[in-house]
């Protein structure tokens, strides 16, 4: 994006302190390019409404959608106007109208679950991160193991779903709490379902069932400084791995060559390519454990690697024992405190070790030391996936052939802050 200047021009006409249409102009040395942009409202309670407020009650905000222009530079083109998803929200329920949090994390969540299209597919989102993401036989198959993927942090979140939602799958997001639903579409009798969680916000984008064609497409992201300037750049585009196409890593270091001794198992290439697409949506650094299509624990936004690799780790163990808490007796684990039930659960969860047995580790950067890949091989992690490019790249490959692990390179970084 060299010799680009950028300016925002209002209209005259203006709802509290934010424009109802603005445009942004793009300069380079050939052309002028400019996008025009609409506030979104909606009429709740026979009213007309933006965003309820910003990332807190006491910062105002607003929601623009894109109806007009586009921006090319070079061979990166920015996506069309009027291809309209999160900006775009059919409001069915409105409960507290959205909020910038409400908007962004339903976006968070849409950003993931478009490279999930072939399967019935879940994700859980709190505060621009997934807690759990899953693929299921069915709609309610992926969203319960979504959200058992971690019940705990799930608490107060953002479900989208990429198949109509049903009655029985309505009836069991309304056991819990949750601040959006957003769907392609509701079967007859899911709003008045959704009637008993009043503040809860029923949002239908019909868009969603069309999300694989997303897929690649871009956008220009702004960073605000707090001298006022601005730094952009243009969306990231993960790879998309096949499965089949995945090698056991290899490096040479001071003419010596390492290589992984096991290639990956079907399933193991099946999990990597799913915990890939997952974690191009997680906050850096990150690492995450996933296992036949759904999440195990998801460790987020540390400033260490290795740290981050103990938290998802403890984490899972947390998972499973609030998962077999409530799938066996209904209830938090913590209710169970002094009961012999919650050492007979605990017993178990320590011997599979948080279910990450067979298990397969997913990095958004390389590991610089074994250390971090061994927080989850010590747990029993048969499969680890994460960009490569580090120094000591044959550490972390002696590692796994110690353990009997096997590791593929995605050679691209995933970063996302």
């Amino acid at each position: 994006m060299a010799k680009q200047s950028l300016r925002s021009m209002y209209s005259e006409q203006q709802t509290e302190s934010f424009p109802t249409n603005m445009e942004i102009s793009f300069y380079d040395d050939e052309r002028r390019q400019t996008l025009v942009y609409e506030k979104v409202e909606w009429v709740v309670q026979d009213e007309l409404r933006g965003l309820r407020y910003g990332e807190n009650p006491d910062q105002e905000a607003a929601l623009y959608r894109l109806v007009n222009g586009n921006l090319q530079l070079g061979e990166v083109e920015c996506i069309a106007p009027g291809r309209h998803l999160a900006s775009d929200m059919e409001l069915l329920q409105s409960g507290k109208h959205p909020g910038k949090i409400n908007i962004t994390d339903t976006d968070s969540a849409l950003n993931i679950l478009r490279y999930f299209h072939d399967k019935p597919a879940a994700v859980i989102i709190k505060h621009n991160n997934p807690c759990g993401v899953a693929l299921g036989e069915s709609i309610y198959d992926a969203y319960l193991r979504a959200f058992l993927a971690d019940r705990v942090a799930a608490f107060g979140g953002v479900v989208a779903l990429n198949r109509e939602c049903d009655v029985e799958t309505a009836e069991q997001i309304a056991a819990s709490y949750c601040e959006v639903v957003a769907a392609p579409e509701y079967a007859p009798g899911v709003v008045d379902v959704f009637e008993r969680r009043k503040n809860l916000r029923v949002v239908r984008i019909a868009n969603i069932d069309r999300l694989q064609e997303y897929v690649g497409q871009r956008v220009i992201e702004a960073r605000s400084l707090i001298d006022g300037g601005m730094a952009l750049q243009w969306s990231y585009r993960p790879q998309l791995l096949e499965a089949g196409q995945l090698t056991p890593a290899e490096t040479t270091h001071k003419g010596v060559e390492y290589r992984i001794q096991r290639a990956p198992s079907p399933q193991e290439r099946e999990d990597m390519v799913f915990g890939w697409l997952v974690e191009s949506g997680v906050t850096s650094n990150s690492v995450l454990y996933v296992k036949d299509g759904v999440t195990l624990a998801i460790g987020a936004g540390e400033q260490d690697r290795v740290g981050v690799a103990r938290i998802a780790r403890d984490k899972a163990y947390r998972n499973m024992r609030e998962r077999v808490a409530h799938e066996r007796y209904e209830c938090s684990y913590d209710a169970l405190e002094g009961d012999e039930r919650a050492a007979w659960i605990a017993s178990e969860v320590q011997h599979a070790r948080g279910g990450l047995y067979g298990a397969t580790m997913v990095s958004d950067a390389f590991f610089p030391f074994r250390d971090g890949i061994e927080v989850g091989l010590h747990e029993g992690v048969t499969a680890v996936l994460q960009p490569g490019g580090s120094m000591r790249d044959f550490e972390s490959i002696e590692a796994c052939n110690e353990y009997g692990a096997t590791m593929c390179f995605t050679g691209q970084r995933s970063f996302r802050h």
